[in-house]
């Protein structure tokens, strides 16, 4: 898991002067709300793989699942370095918070129930789990959960002021 707050750092070379470092909590607090992420993973071949899906905030740490048979699980198992981008798509106005990390299988029956029930409150009932054998069921099939904890993590505030905020994590 990662530490606590980490120290903000601004990036001038890629921000306006009027910019100030962006607080970790108010970066916390979009991962916690987003409803769409993308999700990077590397192929076995080392080509990019991109999708969208939905993800919770839980305990410092970003959470997805996946089946078993999709392309970025067949990917983690190999590499299990990821990215995590939300944000709004726009030019002129919103913020963008990118988290770069370690995909690690979640298989804890404790830790799932809550992150099923986070799924629930997050979500609604179409994203209901149940926990069995160190993974979710669900009426679609069995889903890999795995947790990110945050290595480096980059904000990127856009508008006026625009600014590049970069948040460094103890591992």
């Amino acid at each position: 898991m990662p530490q606590a707050q980490p120290l903000p750092e601004l990036d001038t070379r890629f921000s306006d002067p009027k910019a100030s470092a962006a607080d970790w909590s108010d970066a916390a607090a979009q991962l916690r709300d987003a409803e769409l992420f993308w999700l990077t993973t590397v192929r076995p071949d080392g080509r990019p793989h991109v999708t969208p899906l939905i993800a919770v905030w839980h305990d410092d740490c970003l959470h997805f699942c996946t089946g078993p048979g999709e392309r970025k699980a067949k990917n983690l198992r190999e590499n299990q370095e990821v990215v995590l981008t939300t944000g709004v798509p726009s030019l002129s106005e919103g913020y963008d918070v990118v988290v770069e990390g370690e995909a690690v299988r979640v298989t804890d029956e404790p830790t799932l129930r809550a992150l099923a029930d986070a799924y629930v409150h997050k979500y609604g009932p179409d994203w209901t789990f149940t926990v069995g054998d160190g993974v979710f069921v669900h009426e679609a099939g069995e889903a890999l959960v795995f947790r990110v904890a945050p290595r480096t993590a980059f904000g990127f505030a856009k508008g006026d002021p625009f600014g590049q905020t970069r948040w460094r994590f103890a591992q």
